[in-house]
């Protein structure tokens, strides 16, 4: 599991810094989150191919988080794409889309799908034989959705030693990996815990911004191996808080504590600090696996 870190700052792109998106690969997945303007410039700065890019996931209509959708979705057709492209995001995405492509003449080439998102409760919005993705209901201004990304368990690992003492041949491989026992020619039936090894860990992705600190989304959260977890402010503006419908760096570290999470990686930093280490600082105060987003960093799980 590899997180791309496009963009991870507040309100509007400055020179050294870009809004919220960035890119999870997971099981042969990647899946884009959030489109903030910029997005397809740092998607080519950071050689990630478009092409592999058939999910793309929009917490919230605020232009930090979504303003580059128009481009990246026009950069698709001139680039010739012939893959299906799935949006999902709050209901509305799809007229804001559409009405952009229909002033300016233009078309897609291929398929777009828009899957808009109403439902104040946690809900699948998508799944396939490996991953499995959910809403997270956040507290922001308007209808805002978190991402919970989760691998389903693989197959089993073959055990090369029991394989050659039991002789097993292997057109039976595939089926000792999906749990299967085997026969022998003698009629023994050689149980799979003997021929094979447990899979890989399923790993977790959990995507929360933006949010007031609010810990009914620590259920939906529990034990994930990331969470990231918005940080707007320092606890010095704490203040600000409230009206904004943000969270402070300790806040965040709250939430991954009650969560019982294994790392946390802070993001969404106002513009008005002039470093982001006292986030770490402030956050490890509560919780200590912390680590700091930034523009253009990858993280590996």
């Amino acid at each position: 599991m590899k997180l791309h870190i496009l963009g991870c700052y507040a309100a509007t792109p400055r020179t050294i810094t870009n809004p919220t998106s960035q890119v999870l690969e997971m099981k042969n997945h990647l899946f884009l989150i959030d489109c903030g303007e910029g997005t397809q410039v740092q998607l080519r700065k950071h050689k990630i191919k478009f092409s592999r890019i058939n999910h793309i996931f929009i917490s919230h209509l605020h232009g930090d988080h979504f303003y580059g959708l128009i481009g990246l979705i026009s950069t698709f057709m001139l680039l010739n794409r012939e893959n299906d492209l799935h949006v999902y995001g709050p209901k509305g995405i799809k007229e804001i889309i559409l009405l952009q492509l229909r002033a300016s003449g233009s078309y897609t080439g291929y398929n777009l799908y828009f899957h808009e998102l109403a439902s104040p409760e946690s809900e699948v919005i998508y799944e396939d034989d490996t991953v499995v993705v959910k809403t997270i209901p956040l507290n922001h201004r308007i209808y805002t959705n978190g991402f919970l990304f989760q691998e389903k368990l693989g197959r089993r690992h073959l055990n090369i030693e029991a394989v050659a003492h039991y002789k097993i041949e292997k057109c039976y491989y595939d089926k000792i990996k999906w749990g299967g026992n085997v026969t022998l020619d003698s009629g023994e039936v050689i149980e799979n815990e003997l021929l094979s090894l447990p899979p890989d860990a399923a790993k977790s992705y959990a995507f929360c911004s933006d949010t007031l600190y609010d810990t009914s989304i620590v259920p939906f959260i529990k034990g994930v191996d990331v969470l990231y977890h918005e940080a707007t402010f320092l606890d010095s503006e704490a203040h600000y808080t409230e009206r904004t419908k943000h969270a402070t760096a300790k806040e965040a570290a709250q939430i991954a504590k009650l969560a019982e999470v294994k790392n946390l990686i802070l993001g969404h930093y106002s513009t008005r600090y002039g470093s982001i280490e006292p986030f770490r600082v402030e956050a490890q105060t509560i919780f200590e696996n912390v680590l700091l987003a930034d523009d253009g960093k990858e993280f590996e799980f």
